[in-house]
């Protein structure tokens, strides 16, 4: 017999808004609908920009039009309200709001009920100075599990490890702090780091025999042990500090840890759990236009378990949710819209609960599956009206738009558009530089909603009264529970919200994925040493602490293999043939030799590797690389430079369009064929690419390719070509060029350390001025002028050819004075109307201010490094 259909009533945030409970809405109104008004005068002199708004245009996104407006769909409350949320004894389902049962009996002691809340008493050991400027920045108490877990027996003296679990937003950073900051107090020559991961820090005070200086290491983010690409090197640190059996204090923390007791045995440290979280959070899912509590996804996990079991081979997901429906009444709706952009039922929601937090005054954080996703919905959300604003915030994103408008490669077209309705994206598709803008801006609640990719949940500090996640995919995998709970626990936070609420926005194909994924539980946190995932003999677990002599025999190094994480999870048998085969191939690849006492010895090879924070196999692969470039390097050019600066990391970052590649290649001189003989790549396999619009399979044949299209790019930023402008060359992002700028930086340092240790002297010095010129982004004559800040690329060349050579001379010179050289640097000449463009001279006054005030104090360095020099 079918079940009666359950009705209950959930106060949301909004409720609470309209029943006049929370203060927080602007009292300001404006009278009429603000518009941006954006135009300026026709002036562009850089290609790919918009000369009518001096913005930086996309030819592949569409024009947007501020007037093409739509209307956020109404959302609605269920059409009963029954007593059963007060009366039901189903503790499946919430009978009232988390939010109205603290509200009438405070789960939280306070510090006057319970002393040993206060940071100031005396069992915490903090001077009374630290504690007025903690009390200064709004911190004087603590949370009763904090407090548990800070006077658990040996934590606060040090001699105790801790590994604790607390959702985010529960104040983990805290009990860290606290931790670190009682080290450093009781022995100010002690170190206290906290590490995500910093495996070489580690590496450099066991060679150099400082250890002991280090009183505690903090491993924020314990979870991540198991990542791919770092989370190994969080392992081998930790193992390695434990091997060497000291008084370094590890303390490991997480809000997405499921197995806390067995790494704390691992770490042979305490552990502590804590559900406790200071600001309620109400969890929704969506599906076709209605809204459930997201508890109620254990009653659609049993109906589509109990199809299964009756046989129901033929059962769809439709099926499935009819009979939820059935059964189940929403809280709240959305009704449908009349506008086609809002069709499907997930951007219908999406756009309806962001907006309606918006108008009340709160920020929303929407996380998309990918980058062009976040742009989408970032226009979507800008054409809905988000609220009527005050003149103080009309003028706060302005600023916005100054400072965004100031940065070297211009405006964002997206942006310029959105920024004034109070949207904005965040994606690693942008630069550093406008996330930290965008980011700020939002913190501060001038702009009201963000589209992020995943990668901001687990990042990033942006708290929002709703967290909207659009879809139970992140590009084309779901998302695993603890991502669900990185993305959830942005939602609400102490000090800023009330309350917090968070929806999983499902569609039509993922809502049996959806339900599951709200019911999964947080999976296993593994080593990843384990086989299947990064095999133990093809990384540096051994070749680490053979090379740094922490344990050379094969006794002490299977001590040092038994205080892995690996250890404790896989059977010790087979854990000890991994080690030996492990063994005999750093032999065969020349990493180790064997001594006659029967002990391994670290080769050159091996030092090279590991004081370059390389794996073994990138070593062998640029050991052999840096060898043929000894026999035969290409100096009567660069790319052969950028193609060897290029990570090997990177490879599959961006797609190689072949159209582009066959191009670079035909504009190539001689001296750049030779490169590509060099390196191995054929320019009859790029022209056969080229006209077939096909991809080569992950071999090292492709990582050639890659690589190399990656240094035409090196090459370009390096010739002062913009990174705008490479980002268009090359049909990528802004961030995306940024970002391989940054990682080419970082691994070019580690070849120059590889041919040091190699002994390699000449290549090194050709490896340092090029990586010079790599963070200049710029020729050789500019380098002393890019070292200032804000000074880089085309900035120093516009200096340069307007008579500021020096530092001496930008040192010298009148803030006023830089003034037109900056605007002249920037990618546009336009102006912008009245108030906007003082705003933006203002901002580039600034920096010209800051530019003169660096230049002054790196003079005044040079000058007294001279002096001792002479001395």
């Amino acid at each position: 017999m079918a079940q009666e259909p359950q009705h209950y009533r959930v106060l949301t945030s909004l409720d609470l808004i309209k029943q006049g409970n929370n203060p927080a809405i602007y009292n300001s109104k404006r009278q009429s609908e603000v518009k941006a008004d954006l135009s300026s005068h026709p002036h562009s002199l850089i290609p790919g920009y918009d000369e009518r708004l001096s913005i930086r245009a996309d030819p592949k996104r569409p024009r947007l039009d501020l007037d093409d407006s739509i209307e956020a769909s109404e959302i609605c409350d269920a059409t009963k309200y029954t007593e059963y949320a007060i009366n039901t004894s189903d503790t499946r389902y919430p009978r009232i709001s988390e939010y109205s049962q603290r509200r009438a009996a405070s789960s939280t002691p306070s510090a006057s009920l319970n002393p040993l809340l206060r940071l100031s008493h005396p069992s915490y050991g903090l001077p009374e100075s630290l504690v007025k400027n903690l009390t200064r920045l709004g911190i004087d108490s603590i949370y009763p599990w904090q407090s548990s877990c800070l006077l658990g027996r040996g934590v606060l003296n040090g001699k105790t490890n801790l590994v604790y679990s607390a959702p985010t937003g529960g104040g983990k950073s805290l009990v860290a702090d606290v931790l670190m900051l009682r080290r450093v107090i009781e022995d100010p020559q002690k170190k206290a780091i906290l590490v995500l991961p910093a495996n070489w820090l580690v590496n450099d005070a066991i060679e150099n025999c400082t250890t002991d200086s280090l009183g505690v290491v903090v491993m924020d983010e314990l979870h991540m042990i198991d990542d791919y690409y770092r989370g190994y090197l969080i392992e081998l640190m930790a193992t390695k500090l434990l091997t060497l059996g000291g008084t370094v204090q590890l303390i490991g923390m997480s809000a997405t840890l499921s197995n806390t007791e067995q790494l704390a045995r691992w770490l042979n440290a305490k552990h502590y759990v804590s559900n406790y979280k200071p600001i309620p959070i109400e969890e929704f899912w969506t599906f076709d236009n209605s809204i459930y509590p997201a508890s109620t996804a254990r009653e659609f996990v049993e109906i589509a378990d109990q199809s299964k079991a009756d046989h129901a081979a033929v059962s769809s997901a439709d099926d499935v949710t009819k009979k939820f429906k059935s059964r189940m009444t929403p809280v709240r709706w959305i009704s449908e819209s009349r506008f086609k952009e809002l069709q499907n039922p997930v951007a219908n929601v999406v756009v309806g609960l962001a907006i309606e937090t918006a108008k009340a005054g709160f920020g929303a954080l929407i996380f998309c599956s990918n980058r062009k996703g976040c742009e989408t919905l970032a226009r979507l959300v800008s054409r809905a009206k988000v609220e009527d604003i005050s003149d103080q915030v009309l003028e706060q994103r302005k600023e916005v738009l100054a400072e965004l408008r100031s940065l070297p490669i211009g405006i964002d077209e997206t942006l310029a558009r959105t920024v004034m309705r109070g949207v904005a994206f965040h994606h690693a598709g942008i630069t550093v530089e406008e996330r930290e803008i965008v980011a700020e801006a939002y913190n501060k609640g001038i702009l009201k909603v963000l589209v992020a990719t995943c990668s901001l949940a687990a990042g990033i500090n942006l708290p929002a009264r709703r967290v909207i996640i659009q879809g139970a995919k992140m590009g084309k995998l779901t998302i695993g529970p603890a991502m669900l709970r990185q993305m959830r626990g942005r939602a609400g936070r102490k000090g800023k919200d009330e309350i917090g609420e968070t929806y999983l926005c499902c569609h039509e194909g993922d809502v049996v994925e959806a339900a599951q994924l709200i019911q999964a539980e947080l999976p296993v946190v593994a080593s990843c040493l384990e086989p299947e995932k990064r095999g133990i003999k093809r990384q540096a677990a051994l070749l680490e602490v053979i090379t740094v002599r922490l344990a050379t025999h094969p006794i002490a190094i299977q001590e040092y293999v038994r205080r892995t994480l690996l250890f404790h999870i896989m059977e010790a048998q087979n854990l000890d043939l991994m080690v030996e085969e492990a063994i005999h191939q750093l032999i065969a690849d020349g990493f180790i030799e064997v001594d006659n006492s029967g002990s391994y010895q670290a080769t050159q090879l091996s030092r090279a590797v590991v004081s370059s924070y390389m794996t073994p196999e990138d070593g062998l692969l640029v050991h052999g690389e840096l060898r043929r470039a000894l026999q035969a390097f290409v100096m009567d050019g660069e790319l052969h430079v950028f193609y060897l600066f290029t990570p090997i990391q990177l490879n599959g970052m961006t797609e190689i369009d072949w159209q582009i590649f066959r191009r670079e290649m035909e504009n190539l001189d001689d001296s750049g064929m030779r490169v590509l003989r060099l390196i191995g790549v054929n320019p009859g396999l790029v022209n056969k690419m080229a006209n077939s619009g096909k991809s080569l399979p992950e071999t090292d044949e492709r990582l050639i390719y890659h690589r190399c299209y990656l240094a035409f790019q090196l090459r370009d930023l390096c010739d002062e070509t913009p990174i705008h402008a490479v980002a268009q060359r090359y049909k990528v992002t802004t961030g995306s060029v940024q970002t391989l700028s940054q990682c080419c930086e970082g691994f070019a340092a580690g070849m120059i350390q590889f041919c040091d240790r190699m002994g390699w002297g000449m290549l090194k010095s050709v490896l340092e001025h090029m990586g010079d010129r790599l963070k200049a982004g710029a020729r050789a004559d500019l380098l002393e002028l890019a070292r200032i800040p804000f000074v880089k690329s085309r900035t120093a060349r516009v200096l340069w050819d307007n008579g500021f050579r020096s530092l001496l001379a930008v040192a010298e010179a009148d803030p006023k004075d830089l003034l037109p050289i900056l605007l002249l640097a920037q990618p546009t000449k336009a102006r912008m109307d009245g108030q906007d463009e003082g705003k933006y001279r203002q901002k580039m006054m600034l920096k010209a201010e800051i530019i003169v005030g660096a230049a002054n104090r790196l003079w005044g360095i040079q000058q007294q490094v001279e002096i001792e020099v002479d001395i």
